[in-house]
């Protein structure tokens, strides 16, 4: 039986359920139960139009639930005298369910908990597995996120920016167990870009393949970090950049700059340099100029005040680091590899041991420390 083939439909299955009145927490039950039956009966008696067999039992199964709730009945009543969907309709289901799992009511926690689960068709156990949570919180989690968003209907149009930033928190928790959600935020938006003609979607898309190229160099066979300058550029997926900086392009010649344009291009700028000592600073600077214009977030401005250390001299770099709040998180580490850039390895030193006490991840507290570590030899010696 083709597993693919079920985690495909899963989506436009439920979209369809929502459509005829079930509420989503219903919809999805019901299409799992479907599922479970499709697991058992399929392998012996294949269906001829497995959507149609999925649509058929599902919707059975939400009655017989509705029926036997006294609660819903009415429910039940109302949606029997709704007509069918259009040949059409169907399409449109996937990307419904991404509006619904970004509602604003959840949290971005919920948000991207169920739109792995509704959209993605991952099961509790994988997605608590890559959020080392046990299984039972996880189902809490999601079940809490399908509560708040039932009864919800399609009568509005969607907000993309939340749907991408969903998007974007999924792709940023990376890999961890045996779900890559790196790659599963990369399916996820190629498929919402096959279904909106949005540049922002194309520039996350860009962004997050861009990213991923590099994934191969960021991390040594022991698990350490390796900074972007010393990464094993060979090690770079030339396919994905190019795919990336080809999706930039289209959304670019829109003239519609977003802040995921914006973060694409500074990725394409990185990626387009042979050797870390080639990067073209000075148009990052300008990138994260065209950023901030878009949005005043200060992590962007931190990475800007790295970028003009680079592009202008480490003093200028700490000068503009020296206008940030020192609470912002890397800010510490920031400013100690400016000093050490700088010849102050005594500043430089103390700082990464600081940064790295207040590190949000045991690899980059390792990384902070051993640089800390290699300064300290260096000034004994």
């Amino acid at each position: 039986m083709d597993e693919s083939l079920l985690r495909a439909l899963t989506p436009t299955v439920i979209g369809i359920l929502v459509r005829r009145g079930a509420d989503f927490a219903a919809a999805e039950d019901a299409v799992q139960d479907a599922l479970v039956e499709a697991v058992r009966v399929w392998p012996d008696d294949p269906p001829r139009d497995p959507k149609g067999w999925l649509v058929t039992v599902a919707w059975r199964k939400f009655l017989d639930a509705a029926r036997a709730d006294t609660s819903r009945r009415h429910r039940e009543e109302r949606v029997e005298g709704e007509p069918m969907p259009a040949p059409g309709e169907a399409m449109d289901d996937t990307l419904q369910l991404y509006f619904l799992c970004a509602h604003p009511s959840l949290t971005p926690a919920s948000a991207v908990a169920l739109t792995l689960r509704a959209v993605g068709g991952l099961t509790t156990r994988q997605i608590a597995q890559a959020y080392l949570v046990p299984e039972a919180t996880m189902a809490q989690r999601i079940s809490r996120a399908k509560r708040t968003v039932s009864g919800v209907r399609f009568n509005q149009p969607g907000d993309v920016a939340t749907v991408l930033r969903v998007l974007y928190l999924v792709f940023n928790e990376g890999y961890s167990g045996d779900v890559d959600l790196a790659a599963e935020a990369i399916r996820l938006t190629r498929q919402l870009a096959a279904k909106i003609n949005h540049e922002e979607v194309a520039g996350l898309l860009a962004l997050m393949l861009l990213h991923d190229a590099r994934r191969p160099s960021r991390t040594r066979t022991d698990g350490s970090l390796v900074p972007l300058a010393e990464q094993d550029r060979s090690l770079w997926n030339t396919r994905l950049i190019a795919e990336g900086v080809d999706v930039l392009q289209g959304a670019l010649t829109r003239d519609r700059l977003g802040e995921f344009q914006a973060q694409a291009a500074i990725a394409a700028l990185h990626a387009d340099a042979r050797t870390a000592e080639e990067t073209d600073w000075v148009q990052i600077v300008e990138w994260y100029d065209e950023l901030l214009r878009l949005t005043d977030n200060p992590v962007a401005r931190l990475n800007r005040a790295v970028a003009v250390g680079e592009a202008d001299g480490p003093r200028a770099g700490l000068v503009a680091l020296a206008e940030l709040d020192p609470s912002l998180p890397r800010h510490t580490a920031a400013a100690a590899y400016l000093h050490e850039r700088d010849g102050d390895p005594v500043t430089a030193a103390r700082l990464y041991a600081e940064a790295a006490r207040s590190a949000p991840n045991l690899p980059e507290r390792d990384h902070l420390t051993r640089q800390a570590a290699r300064l300290n030899a260096q000034l004994r010696s």
